[in-house]
């Protein structure tokens, strides 16, 4: 790695870059040679040509293939440009990202993908929005329409959400049937994070034909779902809605929520069965108080259950560049299941990347949230049970309808049960989880808990 920049130097990036980089102070003599800005401008051109072979429009024409002993150098300089943009070394980190886009490619084997998408997070922590070079690195952004689009052909090809919200379901379903006596037909399920409602029409569908066929009145199901913003919230609930009325005996509200409002807000019918779903959200949080305030109201609202869904990998440190490995493991093992799930020439493979994997890498880490998430030196289980929860061991019909799921979602990967044979669902801490993994990587778990009984 290249020596660390000097003063001029140092000077020269912060105007041309961000002055959050450089570690002058104030009151220093700013002048700089013409010569030496139009040297940095040239350096950081050939970046950013190296980027646009390939993130510009033609870089589906130029594939390119290494071995595996390529691929490694690969990830090695990729390890280098993380280390030179965490001790802002940035001459270190032009050279070494530029030499990265030389070698990779978004059409060859899962590896080069990633580290491109991995690159380029770390390439826009060099441009700030304000930089006049920001411009250059936005051909990766996606609209919400391109991502929303992205986004189901992820939930379609992988089991990866599926399986989070098929076998939450099913662990909300017995709650409410172990209920059955006293709760009236009446189950009320407040979503922390409602999203588009994905989730919840395999749930609606569900008590609909439970309420045909195994009970003698209408079921009650009302969620109250947090959102992003209220237009979210408004499709989410049309959606959801008009799924339902096609749905017999069963009577269905929901309830949008903007994201950081109050929990007195929410209105539980007296007796109904209360579910709360957590599903990826406490590890969104940016400070243990959050934390704190989130998991004291949901153990006052006294709910049956508490569902935890976690994507694997993400116990933070104070440190960036463990967190950096820790995703850079998890996506490596997504986008090779994407790899065996869809060919390599695959427009809908690409478009999945492109618009939503890496945009999600580029807001991990690009865009700093790998430092805003709090360091979190305690297990998510240690946690609840320091709130006063204790975890409910899994059913074995989760379990059964998880392996199904993946039986029917990627049959070409489940050869056995053992490592290394693609997707594959199974129970751990005594019961507790159940937890989905490729290549014997977990990907993510789901726990379910209630209040300890005293």
């Amino acid at each position: 790695m290249s020596e660390i920049l000097d003063e001029e130097e140092l000077l020269t990036l912060r105007l041309c870059i961000d002055s959050k980089w450089t570690s002058k102070e104030k009151g220093e003599d700013d002048s700089v040679s013409a010569g030496n800005v139009s040297s940095v401008d040239s350096k950081i051109s050939r970046l950013l040509e190296a980027r646009d072979k390939v993130f510009g429009e033609g870089c589906v024409d130029i594939p390119r293939y290494h071995e595996e002993s390529k691929n490694v150098r690969l990830v090695g300089l990729l390890f280098e440009a993380a280390t030179a943009v965490d001790i802002h070394d940035l001459s270190s980190a032009i050279d070494t990202l530029q030499e990265i886009y030389m070698s990779s490619s978004l059409i060859s084997d899962p590896i080069q993908r990633v580290v491109a998408y991995f690159a380029d997070a770390l390439a826009t922590r060099l441009f700030p929005p304000r930089s006049r070079f920001y411009g250059s690195m936005d051909k990766i952004c996606a609209t919400q329409e391109d991502e929303f689009s992205a986004f189901m052909e992820f939930y379609r090809v992988l089991p990866f959400y599926q399986f989070a919200h098929f076998t939450a379901n099913q662990e909300i379903i017995e709650a409410f049937e172990e209920e059955a006596v006293i709760n009236g037909g009446r189950i009320h399920v407040i979503d922390f994070d409602a999203s588009y409602g994905f989730q919840w029409p395999s749930l609606i569908q569900s008590f609909s034909d439970m309420a045909t066929t195994t009970t003698s009145r209408t079921i009650s199901l009302t969620i109250t779902g947090y959102g992003r913003n209220v237009e979210e919230l408004r499709v989410t609930k049309e959606r959801l809605e008009s799924f339902a009325n096609s749905c017999a005996n069963l009577s269905f509200k929901f309830k949008g929520i903007l994201t950081g409002s109050s929990f007195t807000s929410i209105d539980v019918e007296a007796n109904s069965t209360l579910v709360v779903n957590l599903p990826f959200y406490l590890q969104t949080l940016s400070s243990s108080q959050e934390t704190k305030d989130t998991l004291a109201s949901v153990y006052s609202m006294n709910p049956s259950l508490v569902v935890l869904v976690e994507k694997e990998g993400n116990q933070r440190t104070r440190s960036f560049l463990p967190n950096f490995m820790e995703l850079l493991y998890f996506y490596t093992a997504i986008f090779d299941s994407l790899h065996e799930h869809l060919p390599l020439e695959s427009i809908e493979r690409f478009n999945i990347e492109k618009n939503y994997l890496g945009k999600k890498i580029k807001l991990e880490i690009g865009q700093g949230h790998i430092e805003e998430t709090f360091e979190h030196d305690k297990s998510w289980k240690e946690t609840m049970k320091g709130f006063g929860f204790e975890g409910k061991k899994m059913s074995s019909r989760s379990l059964s309808q998880a392996k199904l799921l993946l039986k029917i979602k990627s049959p070409c990967t489940m050869k056995g049960d053992g490592a290394n044979c693609g997707f594959a669902v199974f129970k751990r801490d005594e019961g507790h989880e159940i937890a989905l993994t490729w290549r014997d990587r977990a990907l993510v778990s789901i726990s379910c808990w209630r209040r300890t009984s005293w």
